[in-house]
């Protein structure tokens, strides 16, 4: 098992990253979240985990514990492979699958292309007791009851903004006023923007 590669970047893309380790380029499968974070760096540690099938093995790269943490319980559910779990990963957060699973909030996952409200219902169920219990396995940053950020987070990512700095704003505007309803939360992270 490979466990990580630390190397240089040699090539990216919104869906894989090719990092040479002693002059062997491994090929690895991405999230947008871990493309985000790669930004221009020229040395880079990813997590990995591989895929051994008999038609061909596959290398996925993440660029913290957290996130390779929940593809690998996402992918430990039956009818959720590594396409899937690699798309989820690439539309939420590792704490925000975290939160839709604690909250059973199955419209959230069922607005991720390729999953249908079964498969949404069957990760949730699946993997409750496993995300409630492991709670350090998994940074939850959005406990089970702030949706209203998720919901702030999702509007700001339609309007243009980039997940990161959305984030940022909006925790800067809870931080500050907690008791926030979910249109004032947008109108106070926009003028942060």
């Amino acid at each position: 098992m490979i466990d990580h590669l630390k190397g240089r970047l040699v090539e990216f893309s919104p869906a894989h990253a090719i990092i040479e380790c002693n002059g062997v380029g491994y090929y690895c499968h991405i999230t947008l979240s871990t493309f985000s974070k790669l930004g221009k760096s020229e040395e880079v540690t990813l997590k990995t985990h591989l895929t051994i099938r008999d038609d061909a093995h596959s290398l996925y790269g993440f660029y913290d514990e957290n996130e390779r943490k929940m593809f690998r319980l996402l992918i430990s559910v039956s009818g959720v492979g590594t396409s899937t779990g690699r798309m989820i990963l690439s539309a939420l957060s590792p704490g925000e699958v975290a939160a839709a699973i604690t909250g059973e909030n199955v419209n959230l996952l069922k607005s991720i292309k390729g999953i249908g409200a079964k498969s949404a219902q069957r990760i949730i169920i699946d993997l409750k007791d496993k995300v409630e219990n492991d709670g350090d396995s998994v940074d939850i940053s959005l406990a089970s009851g702030n949706t209203i950020k998720i919901e702030a987070l999702s509007a700001l990512i339609v309007l243009g903004f980039d997940k990161r700095s959305g984030e940022k704003a909006l925790d800067k505007v809870l931080e500050e006023n907690t008791e926030i309803g979910l249109d004032e939360l947008i109108k106070q992270a926009l003028k942060r923007l």
